[in-house]
Order: C-alpha cells, then structure tokens, then sequence
C-alpha cells in the first residue's frame, strides 16, 4: 500500500467526465464493498447498484469483477513498488533513502476516507487469499523488501545481506505497518497524531527511529566482529635449522 500517481483526491473528482467518474465511482464502491464482504460475497450487480451504474458499465470500465477487484488493491495508492526508485536511488544518502521511504508508505494516512477500507480489504485477502495474492505478495511485500535490503547493505558496509539485514528490514516496514493498521489506536488514545497534518512530523519521527536502529546494529556487528590480530613482527627471520648450519660453520 503506497501512494501512487492513480490516486484522485475528492476535490479533484468533480471535475472529471462522465465516464471516468462513472470509473471512480465504481472503483470506490468496489473498495467499500470488497473490504466489507469479501470478493465471493459481492457480485457485480451489487457494486453497480450501489454506484448509481448498470453491469455493463464495470465490464466498458474494468473487464469483469476480477479485474475490478484486482484495481481496487492498486489504483487507490498505488503500489509499493512504484516506490522503489524514489528510496533505493544510490544517489541518496541513508537518511534520505528512509526519508524518502516513510514519506511514499505513509502519504495515503493523508486520506483517510480511503485508508480504513484499503486496510480492511488486505487483510481479508492475506486471512482469505484469492487470484490477487500472488502478484500482491510480489508487487506489495518482496519487491520492497529486497530493495529496503539493498540500501541497508550498501549503507551500512555489508557485502551479501544475512539474516540480520532482514530482521533489520522487516522492523523498518514494521514501523510503517503499525501506522496502517493501528489507525482506530492512534485516534482512540490520541487523535492529534492521526490528524492529516500530523504524518509529515511522523515521517520525520520514523526516519530519525530507523536511523538509530540502522547505526544500533551498525554498532553491534563491530562488537560481534572477531579482532584483528596484529601481524607478528619478526616473520621474516631465517628459520633455526640456517642458524646452526651458519655456527657450524
């Protein structure tokens, strides 16, 4: 779940035509729909209905309720591997790098009319899977992650990533994670930080987080690594068996 370019805020979406508002409604309903009873549970004369439009019109739109269920995982935000190029560019330095990736997973916090459904429909699908799940897991959870992966190792020094890189990775998303799935938490205990103008000051608090877990394991791999021994000074001495030819003589 990402923020991407098909993304439509609502004040953008009267100014749209006919068709491709007829497009978003669907979209909309889908999700709502989708997210509330699941792919088997809703039919395609259900979503029309609810989105003021006939069957016909999901078919003109998306094809058929598989591909329409399929754009409801994507075209809302996006997806997390459109955010790839913006935080593993090499050219970034790490704190950018983070930056770059808290910005790009918590932007869509910034809709929340959308966020709670996105959420829910995921879930379903990772508790209920279906023709979705295998693109998802790719597109949505390893392409990211291995990427995240790169620029840890190429941050922190290491040649081939280990399991502790992983371990490293997969607590940084974890971060993003709560923030997604803890939504009614956050508002429940303490709605200022769940306001819209509070995610920019979350992405800054998560960078700076991730920065001293990345510089913490950092520190730790120094202290698990074996010393160095220092070369032994005398090595070139002419063995003993010479020492005594040489007396002999």
């Amino acid at each position: 779940m990402s923020f991407g370019a098909h993304f439509i805020p609502a004040a953008q979406r009267t100014a749209r035509s006919d068709g491709e508002d007829t497009r978003a409604r669907l979209l909309r309903t889908a999700l709502q729909l989708f997210s509330e009873k699941g792919f088997a549970q809703t039919s395609v004369r259900a979503i029309a209905e609810a989105a003021g439009t006939n069957v016909a019109a999901i078919a003109y739109h998306f094809g058929d309720k598989a591909q329409l269920y399929t754009a409801t995982f994507y075209e809302p935000f996006g997806s997390g591997s459109d955010l790839i190029p913006v935080f593993a560019d090499p050219a970034l330095d790490l704190n950018d790098a983070l930056s770059r990736y808290f910005a790009g997973f918590l932007e869509p916090l910034k809709h929340d009319d959308l966020v709670t459904q996105s959420v829910r429909l995921h879930i379903r699908e990772l508790l209920d899977p279906t023709h979705v799940w295998p693109e998802l897991f790719e597109r949505e959870c390893r392409a990211p992650h291995l990427a995240l992966v790169q620029v840890l190792c190429r941050h922190m020094g290491v040649a081939e990533a280990d399991d502790d890189i992983h371990r490293l990775a997969f607590s940084l998303a974890g971060l993003v994670m709560q923030m997604w799935t803890q939504r009614d938490a956050l508002q429940g205990i303490t709605p200022q930080l769940a306001t819209e103008a509070a995610v920019d000051q979350w992405v800054e608090r998560l960078t700076g987080y991730a920065l001293d877990m990345v510089h913490g394991d950092i520190a730790r791999r120094q202290a698990d690594a074996p010393p160095v021994r220092p070369a032994r000074r005398g090595t070139s001495q002419t063995p003993r068996t010479s020492h005594k030819k040489a007396s002999n003589t």
